[in-house]
C-alpha cells in the first residue's frame, strides 16, 4: 500500500511535485494559503517553461551532435545513455521509493539539531543517491547495503549545499536558495581550487571575459543573443548541416539565451515569499536557525556566462573524448544537458569565459574517466531497472566523483565503508554548521 502511495507521489513528476511541496511549506511556516498556492503555481509556471526551452535546446542540439559523431566517424565502446534516463531508472527501483522517506526523516532531523542549513525540496534529484544504491545494488547483490549506501550520499547531497549556498546565493542573487543537485555541485569542489590556481597564473589571471563585459566592450555584438545566435551557427557548421539548418540552429541557441532568462525569473517570483516566510519560520520556532530551501540547479542555467560556456563545452567535450586515452565513453547522449553538471562551475569562476572553459574541460577530462569505470555497475543499474541495454552502457555525467565515491565505499569497504563515509560527512557537517557558523551570505 504505501509501496503504490510512493509510486503514484513519484510518478507525478518534479513539475507537479516540486510546486506542490513548495504550497505544503508555505502553509506551514504560516504563509496565507492565496500566497503559499500563488508561489506554488508562479513556480509551477516557471518550472514548465524552463523545462521546454531546455527541450528546445536539446532537440535542436541532439541531431548536431549526432551529425559530428557520424562525419567524423567516432566510434567508442561504451553507449552514452544520457542523464535523463538516470531518473526514471532510479525512481523504477524500490530503493527510487526508499529514498524519500529516509531523506525527509535525515533532512528534518539534521535541520533541527542545527547540523544542515539546508531543507531539500528537490524531491525529484533523489534520483541521484537512489542511482548509486541500485548500482551498489547491482555489483554487489546486497539490497541492505545498496539501501545503506543512499544515505551517505544524500548526507554529502546537504553538505555540498551548505558550503557552497553564499557563493551560488551571491552570483545568481538567489536569497534563501540552496542547490541541492549533485550533478551541479559536485564540479564545484574542483573549480574552486581551480580558480584560485588561475588568480596566481601570470597571464591568465588578468583576463576578465564574461557576458558583462563583452556586451560592455562590443555593444550589440556582445548581445547574449547575437552571442548564441553565432555560437549556433559555429556548431551547425561542424555538424555539416545546409545553409538553412545552420541559421535554425543560431536562431535556436539565440532564442535559449533570451528566453531562459525570464522563464528563471518566474522561478524567484514564486521562491522568494516561501523562502522569506521559511526564514521568519525557522527563527522563531527553531531558535533562530537559518534555513534555505534546496532547489533544483535549473535556476542556475538561465545565466546567459552559463549558457555560452555549457554550449561552447558541447564540441569540446565531443574532441576530448576522443582524443581521451583511456576513456570508452563516446559523448552523445549527455551533451545536450551538460549545462547541469556544469553550470555552478561558471559561478566558482565568478563568470569568466576563459577560466571557464579551461576549468570545465578539465572536470570533464575527470568525468568520462569514471564515466568508464562506472560503467559495469551503472550497466548492472539499468539492466536491474528492466532496460535492454547491449554492451556496457554509462553517460558523461555518471562520472560524478560522488558517485565513484559512494559506490567504492559500498562495494570495496561494505558496510564498514559505507558507515565511516557517514561519519566523515556527519563530522564535516557538525564542523561547517557547528563550529564554523558560518551565515549564509559570507564568501567561500
Amino acid at each position: 500500500m504505501i509501496d503504490a502511495i510512493l509510486q503514484w507521489v513519484i510518478g507525478l513528476g518534479g513539475t507537479i511535485l516540486v510546486p506542490a511541496i513548495l504550497i505544503i511549506l508555505g502553509l506551514v511556516v504560516r504563509l496565507k494559503p492565496s500566497r503559499a498556492i500563488q508561489a506554488g503555481l508562479t513556480v509551477a509556471v516557471g518550472m514548465i517553461g524552463v523545462n521546454a526551452i531546455i527541450g528546445i535546446l536539446t532537440s535542436a542540439l541532439a541531431p548536431a551532435v549526432q551529425a559530428m559523431v557520424e562525419n567524423f566517424n567516432l566510434s567508442l565502446n561504451i553507449i552514452d545513455m544520457g542523464s535523463g534516463t538516470a531518473g526514471p531508472l532510479s525512481f523504477s527501483t524500490t530503493l527510487g521509493v526508499l529514498i524519500i522517506p529516509i531523506a525527509i526523516v535525515i533532512n528534518l532531523a539534521l535541520v533541527w539539531m542545527g547540523l544542515t542549513k539546508t531543507l531539500n525540496v528537490d524531491v525529484w534529484n533523489l534520483w541521484q543517491p537512489a542511482m548509486v544504491g541500485v548500482m551498489v545494488w547491482a555489483v554487489t547483490g546486497d539490497y541492505l547495503l545498496a539501501v545503506c549506501s543512499m544515505v551517505p550520499f544524500f548526507l554529502l547531497e546537504l553538505l555540498l549545499a551548505d558550503i557552497f549556498q553564499p557563493m551560488i546565493s551571491r552570483f545568481f542573487g538567489l536569497p534563501g536558495i540552496a542547490i541541492t543537485h549533485v550533478m551541479a555541485l559536485a564540479g564545484l569542489v574542483l573549480a574552486v581550487p581551480l580558480n584560485w590556481v588561475f588568480e596566481h597564473i601570470p597571464g591568465i589571471g588578468k583576463i576578465d571575459v564574461s557576458s558583462e563585459t563583452i556586451q560592455r566592450r562590443f555593444g550589440f555584438l556582445g548581445n547574449p543573443m547575437f552571442i548564441g545566435f553565432v555560437i549556433g551557427c559555429i556548431i551547425g557548421v561542424l555538424a555539416r548541416f545546409d545553409f538553412a539548418g545552420v541559421v535554425n540552429l543560431g536562431l535556436q541557441t539565440a532564442a535559449v539565451l533570451m528566453l531562459l532568462p525570464k522563464m528563471i525569473s518566474m522561478f524567484m517570483e514564486g521562491l522568494t515569499p516561501i523562502a522569506e516566510a521559511t526564514q521568519q519560520f525557522t527563527e522563531k520556532h527553531l531558535h533562530g536557525a537559518d534555513v534555505n530551501i534546496g532547489m533544483d540547479a535549473a535556476l542556475t542555467v538561465g545565466n546567459p556566462d552559463v549558457l555560452a560556456v555549457s554550449i561552447v563545452m558541447i564540441p569540446i567535450t565531443l574532441f576530448i573524448g576522443v582524443v581521451l586515452p583511456g576513456n570508452q565513453v563516446l559523448p552523445v547522449g549527455d551533451l545536450p544537458t551538460l549545462v547541469f553538471a556544469l553550470c555552478l562551475m561558471v559561478a566558482a569562476f565568478r563568470g569568466n569565459f576563459v577560466r571557464s572553459i579551461i576549468g570545465c574541460s578539465i572536470y570533464t577530462v575527470t568525468m568520462l574517466y569514471l564515466a568508464t569505470w562506472i560503467a559495469p555497475a551503472l550497466t548492472g543499474a539499468y539492466q536491474i531497472a528492466g532496460y535492454a541495454v547491449e554492451g556496457l552502457a554509462s553517460f558523461v555525467s555518471a562520472g560524478l566523483w560522488p558517485n565513484a565515491l559512494g559506490l567504492a565505499a559500498a562495494q570495496y569497504g561494505g558496510y564498514v565503508g559505507v558507515a565511516v563515509l557517514s561519519v566523515i560527512v556527519l563530522v564535516l557537517l557538525f564542523y561547517v554548521n557547528k563550529v564554523l557558523r558560518r551565515p549564509s551570505n559570507q564568501n567561500v
